[in-house]
């Protein structure tokens, strides 16, 4: 079930931190926001000190102010429980409520999330500032929503408290139930690890090369994401009680956490906070990189959870802290380029981080709309420019929805389990990449869809699904794919797909495993491709064309099983020199292709064009490589995005006539975009 966000018009808002800040601030900050059609605030996310300065003696008395400003000022409040940054006198009378390391050594009070899930004394705690924030809040005609906490599992996605210890144990036993259930699970009569007793059951520890038990480790991350869901349904459970005409959200898209099941048991809508500067200072070294464009990746698997979404955060400004997460000022345009490419992928609230800069603290370098001097400058002009657009266009595209007739599958026991596995968790990243890469410089619009409970008829609304090193597979999975080719559509696997069930025991089977009939084909060898060990390049079947160097990271030889399989490329060196690298299978009305390898560029772009998959608006536009194209819809309109990332303006050519949104005209034959420009045509 897809929980989305329910607006009838485009929105734009932003974080603000009132007790930061004189109250003489507040409310030209508060008319300023009006004027440049700001219509949202967030506040309170950092404030328990303030809520309740000791334990059990509750002011709420500066954000009574607050509210009661915004409310004059027309102003709607998104108002977050606080219990990211727990108070110094809560952690010096229960330092059990800290996280710890997995040498056991405990986090210290003095930054934030430091802070373990598992703690009674923190759930209680937690419980309590809800409540009292609930019941005093409720009725406030400011506020429409509450953010639960702040972006659960960042910083930190791992916790090695003993409550956690504890945790952990009463969730394997709720799991496995005996304890010879678990060490089959596991595998414990590998090295002589058998329990005989629960007390025996812990988290990861320190271990001889630090290597920890695979199966375990694999658990671990499924225990986290429960407890970190169960801790977040403290809140929920409260605030749905008291107040139920508030809506419920959270921020994240972090590690080990299972986002798609937290807000289906809990939330309105999913929250996401949209730093695409992130994709540039941490992007790689490969050619042609994607750069702050990546960032519609994370954006997309936003878009899966909640088709219309809201950003909580989206970045303003240059950003970091003193010490790390040092990002330049985003050039004239990338604030609005970077709003509009949220909007593309499903925001229809937009938040940006934060309305002023602090002078002081850890983010003092971590850049709002304001800066300092609290006067005008051009990320002030820019966000002005954009609330004046959605005001508008809002109710155009509010709504809408993205388009896509390709999916790049994921889920999360292969993310989960790849982090640990050297021997596929390495060749999805390498696999998603150059996907979601040459997609993108195709113009193809793409989903990233995590599967867990679809049913066939939500998996045919893709003409292509491509899943590319699914290590782990259940037999139900194969089933389903197989009824998806079956009834016509195109799977695309990869390398090291399906030799594991749902523990991470390797199958004593054929690979790829439950997937092995569909594909007509077996895994004869492999090889890891490391060191300095030759990369196989491929010879494409179709026109004898030689490519070196491509097929990367790790090699299944694949051997014919089905007369009906065709062997679309072969390898062109090492021992398996000719031997089957690349296979197509018709099977039903649809085809399955397995390819040996982590998927390289060139790779996908050749099966692009084996595949005949073409941008949707090809017959009618033509844009250069640096432009994004996106599509949302609803049953009256389609709204196709064209956003520019490169610092050079681009040339389109538009072949039908169409109207550009952005400034309510007709548009035909030659223009362009300017450097970081956006266009929307209807």
């Amino acid at each position: 079930m897809n929980k989305s966000i329910q607006l009838d018009s485009l929105q734009l808002g932003v974080c603000y931190y009132p007790e930061q800040w004189s109250d003489s601030l507040w409310e030209d900050d508060f008319k300023r926001m009006k004027d440049m059609n700001l219509s949202h605030i967030r506040i309170g996310e950092f404030a328990w000190s303030i809520f309740e300065p000791q334990e059990g003696v509750y002011d709420f008395d500066l954000f009574d102010r607050v509210l009661d400003l915004a409310h004059q000022y027309g102003l709607k409040v998104i108002m977050g429980t606080p219990t990211a940054t727990p108070p110094a006198w809560l952690t010096q009378k229960y330092p059990e409520v800290l996280n710890a390391t997995i040498e056991g050594v405990t986090y210290q009070h003095g930054m934030r999330r430091h802070y373990n899930y598992s703690s009674p004394k923190y759930q209680e705690l937690c419980a309590n500032i809800t409540r009292q924030m609930a019941n005093h809040f409720k009725d406030h005609p400011a506020i429409i929503g509450w953010q639960i906490d702040n972006e659960l599992n960042c910083e930190v996605s791992e916790f090695y408290a003993e409550a956690d210890h504890i945790a952990f144990r009463q969730w394997v036993q709720e799991r496995y139930h005996t304890l010879e259930a678990l060490n089959q699970a596991w595998g414990t009569v590998f090295w002589s690890q058998t329990y005989t007793d629960w007390n025996q059951v812990y988290l990861p520890r320190l271990t001889t090369a630090h290597s920890p038990n695979p199966h375990l480790v694999l658990d671990e991350k499924r225990f986290i994401s429960d407890n970190t869901i169960a801790f977040a349904r403290i809140q929920a459970d409260i605030l749905r009680e008291i107040a139920p005409h508030h809506w419920i959200t959270t921020n994240g898209l972090f590690g080990h956490l299972d986002s798609h099941a937290l807000t289906e048991e809990m939330l309105d809508f999913f929250s996401y906070d949209s730093y695409p500067q992130f994709s540039t200072i941490f992007g790689s070294d490969e050619p042609k990189p994607l750069l702050d464009r990546k960032w519609s990746q994370n954006l997309s698997v936003v878009r899966n959870i909640s088709n219309n979404f809201c950003i909580m955060e989206q970045q303003a400004g240059p950003g970091g802290w003193v010490n790390r997460m040092n990002m330049p000022a985003p050039r004239p345009g990338q604030l609005r380029l970077w709003t509009y490419q949220s909007v593309l992928h499903g925001a229809d609230l937009v938040m940006y981080f934060r309305w002023r800069t602090a002078t002081f603290g850890t983010e003092i370098y971590w850049h709002g709309l304001n800066d300092y001097h609290n006067q005008p400058n051009r990320r002030i002009q820019e966000a002005s420019q954009v609330g004046q657009e959605f005001v508008a266009i809002g109710d155009k595209i509010a709504g809408t929805t993205y388009q896509a007739d390709i999916a790049i599958v994921k889920d999360y026991d292969n993310d989960w389990d790849g982090e640990y596995d050297i021997w596929h968790g390495p060749l999805t990243g390498k696999s998603i990449n150059a996907w979601f890469k040459q997609l993108q410089y195709q113009h193809i619009p793409t989903d990233i869809i995590y599967l867990r409970k679809q049913t066939l008829a939500e998996l045919q609304q893709y003409k292509v699904l491509i899943y590319p090193h699914a290590a782990i597979m259940s037999e139900q999975t194969a089933t389903l794919l197989t009824q998806y080719v079956e009834a016509g559509g195109t799977l695309i696997l990869g390398a090291r797909t399906g030799y594991k069930e749902l523990s991470g025991h390797c199958r004593m089977a054929p690979m790829p495993g439950p997937v092995a009939s569909l594909c007509g084909i077996s895994v004869a060898d492999f090889t890891s491709i490391t060191g300095n060990a030759q990369v196989p390049g491929l010879r494409w079947q179709h026109n004898n064309h030689h490519m070196a160097q491509v097929a990367e990271l790790f090699n299944d030889i694949l051997q014919v099983n089905e007369d009906d399989v065709e062997v679309l490329a072969t390898y062109t060196s090492s021992y398996y020199e000719d031997a089957p690298a690349l296979t197509q299978r018709l099977y039903g009305k649809g085809k399955v292709l397995y390819y040996g390898a982590a998927f390289h560029e060139d790779v996908v772009d050749e099966l692009l064009s084996i595949l005949e998959i073409s941008s949707p608006v090809a017959d009618w536009l033509e844009v250069p490589e640096q432009v994004e194209i996106g599509i949302r819809q609803n049953e009256q309109h389609q709204y196709i995005f064209l956003l520019n990332y490169s610092d050079q303006e681009a040339s389109i050519q538009i072949k039908q006539q169409r109207t550009d949104v952005l400034i309510d005209t007709l548009i035909e034959g030659t223009t362009t975009i300017p450097a970081y420009g956006v266009m929307i045509l209807q």
